[in-house]
């Protein structure tokens, strides 16, 4: 391959729980991080949600795409499966990214979370135990994507 030749890009595939929705995205995430914030606890039921960002444009639904039930709109909101109600992704920044949901990756991405955001909320029964920068709220502008 030469230097103008571009390597051939990797997929990731991912689905929910029943696996009624399928998508594949490209594994050319821009950023990742572990959000802490109260809708994020909610959204998963779990003490944060650990997401990878990256352009709307590149994650596609495979399979079941009449079975996603996007709560918001398509500008800002989290896609789940209306079949087993699994949280897929959030539709984030106007709609131009999306945030998927690392646990619903069937493969193994190579970002990984780098930082702790909205800390400032997290749930008083969870203690954060790595050494990842930890934000109040959203990391510093030049620290959004890394």
């Amino acid at each position: 391959m030469t230097s103008l030749q571009k390597a051939p890009q990797r997929t990731l595939a991912g689905q929910c729980s029943c696996g009624a929705v399928r998508y594949a995205v490209a594994d050319e995430f821009l950023y990742a991080a572990n959000c802490h914030c109260s809708g994020c606890r909610r959204a998963t039921g779990a003490a944060f949600k650990p997401f990878a960002g990256i352009e709307r444009s590149k994650l596609r639904i495979t399979q079941g795409a009449d079975g996603l039930l996007l709560v918001g709109n398509e500008h800002a909101g989290d896609a789940r499966c209306k079949v087993c109600g699994a949280f897929l992704y959030s539709v984030v920044r106007d709609g131009e990214f999306i945030h998927v949901a690392m646990g619903s990756l069937a493969g193994n991405p190579t970002v990984r979370p780098s930082k702790h955001i909205f800390v400032g909320s997290k749930a008083p029964w969870f203690t954060i135990t790595d050494d990842l920068p930890q934000h109040e709220g959203h990391a510093p502008k030049a620290e959004a994507l890394k």
